[in-house]
């Protein structure tokens, strides 16, 4: 596994910024506390420094190794002997690379070997940063992944429900057509074969977009105009459709198939239990970067209302929900015999 350090062009800034503050402060100390001439100490700081920051890069497969180990001792011993060897190999070469460069001071000679234990506890202590520093970008790339994961599950799941809900739409309306198909193709052959052509039409778009959670309105009215010529087959001149669509509603993207479950409603609670003509009209426009969908229908408060299980409307809410993550975007109004649904669609 790549460096996470090299992986990054941030990380590898942030390390090259890193090591010259140190490099500063190192010259700082070796010229002002030390009285190191200051060639020497920008020297000393170089060497020490670079060398240092290459061992560093290589720390980092020690923390890979590490990591397989679930003793908590072992991970201690695996890295106080680490750190030991990397102090080891790091003082080693800084030493004798300075001892061959400034071979004739024997001032500095004698501090170089002088400040052997003190650069140790450097090492150690750069050692252990770089641990760390390396643990807590593990951890944070491993929160950073879940997170993903988690993003994509829940992604996974809201698509395994808006599926299921759409599931839900085809099979109620697909055994009412059929049905009256049946009927049809005894009593009015030419009925039941534009049924047919037109319930194609209908299925083969659901099937088309049931991939894409979103349509164009203008798509989606097309649509919806083949279900209602289907119903109107089925009920003739007791159902009356109009729409009443600005042309700057037309391009605005809906989630698709989410219009046919409201005049479905229609039908079941208004249409199919009247025995005069229902006028059902759709109407929309644009608010407050909103598109407001109504549907009205006029029905008889006398009338039975047909029972059933409630999916259509329900099953919008639980959609709107799960798409734009809010629970006020379905109205349902119903007074002095007139119903009304009203559709918000966030832009």
């Amino acid at each position: 596994m790549l460096n996470p350090i090299l992986k990054h062009r941030t990380y590898i800034i942030f390390y090259l910024i890193g090591w010259v503050i140190i490099a500063v402060a190192h010259v700082f100390v070796l010229q002002y506390y030390y009285e190191i001439d200051f060639e020497i100490s920008i020297v000393d700081s170089l060497v020490f420094n670079l060398i240092f920051a290459i061992l560093g890069i290589n720390l980092w497969y020690i923390v890979r190794f590490s990591q397989k180990k679930s003793s908590p001792i072992n991970l201690f011993i695996n890295h106080l002997l680490a750190a030991v060897i990397t102090c080891l190999i790091w003082l080693t070469i800084g030493f004798y690379i300075l001892q061959s460069i400034f071979e004739t001071n024997v001032f500095y000679i004698d501090f170089l070997k002088i400040s052997l234990p003190w650069r140790a506890i450097t090492g150690i202590l750069f050692y252990s940063v770089f641990i760390l520093l390396y643990y807590l970008i593990m951890y944070y790339e491993d929160l950073q992944e879940k997170i993903q994961n988690e993003a994509k599950l829940n992604t996974l799941v809201q698509e395994a429900k808006l599926n299921a809900l759409k599931s839900q739409i085809n099979p109620h309306f697909l055994f009412n057509s059929l049905n009256s198909i049946s009927s049809f193709t005894i009593s009015n052959p030419e009925k039941a074969q534009d049924m047919i052509i037109k319930l194609s039409d209908f299925l083969r778009y659901s099937l088309g977009h049931d991939k894409d959670e979103k349509t164009s309105l203008k798509n989606e009215l097309k649509n919806l105009q083949r279900y209602i010529d289907i119903e109107k087959v089925r009920f003739g001149k007791r159902m009356a459709f109009s729409m009443e669509i600005p042309d700057n509603c037309y391009d605005v993207l809906i989630p698709n198939m989410i219009l046919q479950p409201l005049i479905e409603n229609t039908i079941k609670h208004g249409v199919y239990n009247s025995s005069e003509e229902v006028k059902v009209k759709l109407s929309c426009n644009n608010e407050n970067d909103q598109l407001i969908i109504k549907i009205k229908n006029n029905y008889d408060e006398k009338a039975s209302n047909k029972k059933g299980e409630g999916i259509g409307l329900k099953n919008i809410g639980q959609r709107l929900q799960l798409i734009y993550h809010r629970s006020d975007l379905l109205r349902i109004n119903k007074s002095g015999g007139l119903f009304e649904v009203v559709l918000i669609i966030p832009r």
